[in-house]
This record gives structure tokens, sequence and C-alpha cells, in this order.
């Protein structure tokens, strides 16, 4: 995602901002700044829409850009998660940051999904597209 155009929905909100986009069955999400609950929100409605139009998903999730998240994320985030534990075959998750690669292999045990934590978006793309 970075250094490319994204033409996608964008949410400004508190100094962050978060873009998503869909690809044939993927739903790629960008977070820049600090994760806020409306942005998580705008996600949530993102991902609920690809469901009843195409069923079950992989998600890019690129956070690279991502400096934190509200507290108010969190439990929004336990909460859908276990709503739609069984709706994602795999996750790739883009970040340097080593908390927050703990924070996704932490998510893994709430989910029925296969996630992956990559450092570059080829290879994140590369391992999505071999299911």
């Amino acid at each position: 995602m970075r250094g490319r155009h994204v033409s996608a929905m964008r949410l400004r909100g508190g100094g962050s901002m978060i873009s998503i986009e869909r690809e044939n069955g993927l739903i790629v999400v960008g977070v820049f700044g600090e994760l806020a609950l409306a942005d998580y929100e705008r996600f949530e409605r993102e991902v609920v829409a690809q469901l009843q139009t195409a069923g079950r998903m992989n998600l890019l999730v690129d956070l690279r850009d991502m400096v934190g998240y509200t507290v108010d994320v969190i439990w929004e985030d336990i909460k859908f998660t276990r709503s739609h534990s069984h709706d994602v075959g795999r996750i790739a998750v883009l970040t340097d940051a080593q908390w927050v690669a703990w924070s996704a292999w932490l998510s893994q045990l709430f989910v029925d999904a296969d996630i992956r934590v990559f450092d570059d978006e080829a290879s994140a793309r590369a391992w999505l597209g071999a299911m």
C-alpha cells in the first residue's frame, strides 16, 4: 500500500485515518496514525458488506504507519472477532513493530483464520494468493 495510489474510502477523525478497499475477495486495510473507534467501525461495516456479497474473505492489514489505538477499539475488536471468527480465511499483517506482531499472534487464539505477520507487501500478497 505504501508508494501506490489507493482509491479507497477514507475516514478522518481524531488525527487518524484508515483506508479500505476490496480486491476480489480480499479486503485491504491501511491504518495511519492512531486507530480510533470510528475507524474500526468503518472496517466492520466493510467486512459485513463483503460477507453479504461474496462470503468468506482474506484480509491484508497494513499497520506499518499505525502509532497506536484507542482503548475502546480493543473491546470492539474482541466483540467483532468473536462474532466473525469463522468468516476469514487468511489474515496477512504488515508491520515492523514487535508489539503489533505479538498482538497478531494473540488474536489467532480467537479466530479460525490463519494469521501471519510480514514486513513486505509482496510476500504478504503472495501468501494470501496461495490458497
